[in-house]
């Protein structure tokens, strides 16, 4: 496989993903490639708003996809269902809104229920992930963009849904760097 701007048939280094034994009959470099092409789906659970974000296939880079109208937990289990199987996610994280000293609160509750909701319905893995202040930190790079107030909270959902997927990119692309910390600028 090539890659953009240069004739190299190997990913550089770090962006190989690592596989000790690919199943019966499946080349190492074929399952090298399955592997690099899946992507990740995030979630930012609220009563009223779910917001979805999307990474995509190389791992390094997650957007904003969609925000759901909350409608319960059936009806939102089977709408991430449809999004996962229309996108063909390998993964789900959901954001887990813990208090600012660790501890789970009642919000963080109802997202951990819907959290095995989720994993009886998908056929992929579903993790969490904490996501404390990442609706004020989405709300902040929002205004910066210069997105009106008004705008933001119909964005805001999303965002940060993309800033747990994103962050959770990083550091999955830091550890698997050969130095162990090396990020791309």
């Amino acid at each position: 496989m090539r890659y953009f701007g240069s004739d190299n048939v190997e990913p550089p280094p770090g962006l190989r993903p690592r596989i000790a034994e690919p199943p019966g009959g499946v080349k190492a470099e074929e399952a090298d490639a399955i592997l690099a092409a899946v992507r990740l789906l995030a979630l930012d659970v609220g009563d009223v708003r779910i917001g979805v974000a999307l990474s995509d296939e190389t791992g390094t880079l997650a957007s904003g996809l969609a925000t759901l109208k909350a409608a319960g937990p059936r009806k939102d289990a089977q709408s991430v269902a449809s999004l996962v199987r229309e996108h063909g996610a390998g993964e789900v994280v959901v954001g887990l809104p813990l208090r600012l000293d660790g501890s789970l609160g009642p919000q963080g509750e109802k997202v951990l229920a819907f959290v095995e909701r989720l994993r009886r319905v998908l056929r992929v893995p579903v993790v969490t992930r904490d996501e404390r202040l990442t609706s004020v930190a989405a709300d902040e790079r929002l205004a910066q963009a210069g997105v009106r107030r008004r705008d933001r909270k119909a964005r805001i959902d999303q965002a940060a849904a993309a800033l747990i997927l994103q962050e959770l990119l990083d550091e999955r692309r830091a550890v698997a760097s050969p130095a162990g910390g090396g990020t791309a600028a």
